[in-house]
């Protein structure tokens, strides 16, 4: 497939100024594809695997909804498309096609089979246990005899994954930048570590919800997502001169994603972080260098940022560094790396209390949390500051004041936890570009 690099523009926001001996320059770039009216390049063959959680936890409600909301991702599939159904317990196996399909193992969208694929839907049921890597294995399989251009995932479950952390690692790394991979909790007795290292390795999204009536709507929504996306294999490149060191890059919006050790070397001082397949929309990605101190008044490039897909550069920006004896100049911080710094520090306080949580340690879950509380009042998240009043007692948000709840005090205080992990990944897009007073 040929790109379109007319449709593919970058902006870097930033303050290029650093004070007398400053070391460190921190960017955002805005990735955007197809909009404000540039020609998006054209539709790409694509291969969709929705994988639906069959455990025993699953019966009642839970597998209704899902056969529902599964059904209801076949429909949206376009002519032409491949895609297959695979059921999931403590093994997988293909619940569409299945083992008489003469082909690859993917099924052709058509009015024809999309009816089948839902008819298949409509059977699954609910017994066994819940082991990730086997689902995994056999999408990682059926993807791979697959030859289309972008291969887009579903993975839904309703309980903690039982692999062994080393086998589930294993497993991910080899589907890492083979698919991308959205993940779906649904129900009480899911986990969000599970479903954010599924998203972080195959850059996906996660998200969970109690009630199993959302999956429907939830589904249609991913489906609308990946059926417009258009390339696949898409990078950020990253040249930096001599002595510079990168301390991070991370997707900051719509969520926040580490790629900083998905690098992958490509020349002298290059590398490039996989960015996954894109569509018509916009992203925002947090860069940080550390190069060497240079007298006052000299002026370097950090940083050249290039989007690139399979090797085609599609659009380029600078990182500057310029050093100044000006104090009102230097500490100054473009609003827009100020937020998601923010945002960032946020999510970080979030997970970082509800993993102590998790290990008893109420001490610094009180601590960590009650400083995310104190964020999120401070930042305006109104949405980030409900889900953590699931956790904890708000005694006072200002000062991040708080006491953790127990499970006697509140049946749902467990996957609420859940919930707030998962959620924090969630960021808002910043729209002020102008400097903030650091």
């Amino acid at each position: 497939m040929t790109s379109d690099a007319s449709a593919v523009s970058a902006e870097v926001f930033q303050n290029e100024y650093l004070p007398e001996g400053g070391t460190i320059v921190d960017a955002v770039v805005t990735v955007t594809v197809g909009e404000g009216g540039a020609a998006q390049p054209a539709r790409a063959s694509a291969a969709e695997i929705i994988m639906i959680d069959c455990s025993g936890s699953m019966s009642g409600s839970k597998i209704r909804a899902a056969r529902d909301a599964a059904c209801v991702a076949i429909d949206m599939l376009r002519d032409g498309v491949a895609f297959a159904v695979i059921g999931g317990t403590h093994q997988a196996w293909v619940a569409y096609p299945g083992s008489a399909y003469q082909g690859s193992g993917l099924a052709t969208a058509s009015a024809q089979t999309r009816e089948q694929a839902k008819q298949a839907v409509k059977r699954l049921d609910a017994d066994g246990g819940t082991n990730f890597r086997t689902w995994l294995s056999l999408a990682n399989k059926l993807f791979g005899a697959d030859r289309s251009d972008i291969k887009h995932a579903i993975l839904l479950t309703d309980g903690a994954n039982g692999d062994r952390a080393a086998d589930f690692r294993k497993v991910l790394d080899s589907c890492a930048g083979k698919f991308v991979c959205d993940s779906r909790g649904v129900g009480h007795g899911w986990l969000a570590r599970d479903l954010m290292l599924v998203a972080d390795t195959l850059l996906g999204t996660a998200a969970g919800m109690k009630d199993p009536t959302a999956l429907r709507e939830d589904f249609q929504a991913m489906m609308e997502v990946a059926m417009g996306k258009t390339m696949a294999d898409v990078a950020l490149r990253l040249w930096t001169p001599s002595g510079a060191r990168i301390r991070f890059v991370k997707q900051v919006f719509p969520e926040i994603n580490d790629l900083t050790g998905r690098r992958v070397d490509t020349g002298p001082r290059v590398g490039e972080y996989p960015l996954g397949a894109w569509g018509a929309e916009s992203r925002d990605y947090h860069l940080s260098i550390e190069v060497e101190a240079n007298p006052v008044g000299e002026e370097m490039l950090a940083a050249r940022v290039s989007v690139v897909h399979r090797d085609q550069v599609l659009t380029q920006g600078l990182v500057r560094a310029v050093w100044t004896d000006d104090l009102a100049a230097s500490t100054k911080i473009n609003g827009r790396v100020a937020a998601y710094s923010g945002q960032a520090e946020l999510a970080d306080a979030i997970q970082e209390g509800l993993a102590a949580r998790a290990a008893g340690d109420a001490e610094r879950a009180t601590s960590r949390l009650g400083h995310a509380v104190k964020l999120a009042h401070e930042t305006g998240r109104s949405d980030t500051a409900k889900l953590l009043a699931g956790v904890v007692d708000v005694v006072d948000a200002s000062t991040g004041t708080v006491k953790l709840r127990k499970r006697a005090e509140a049946a749902d205080v467990d996957i609420n936890a859940e919930m707030a992990a998962v959620g924090s990944r969630k960021t808002q897009r910043v729209r002020p570009n102008e400097p903030a007073e650091g």
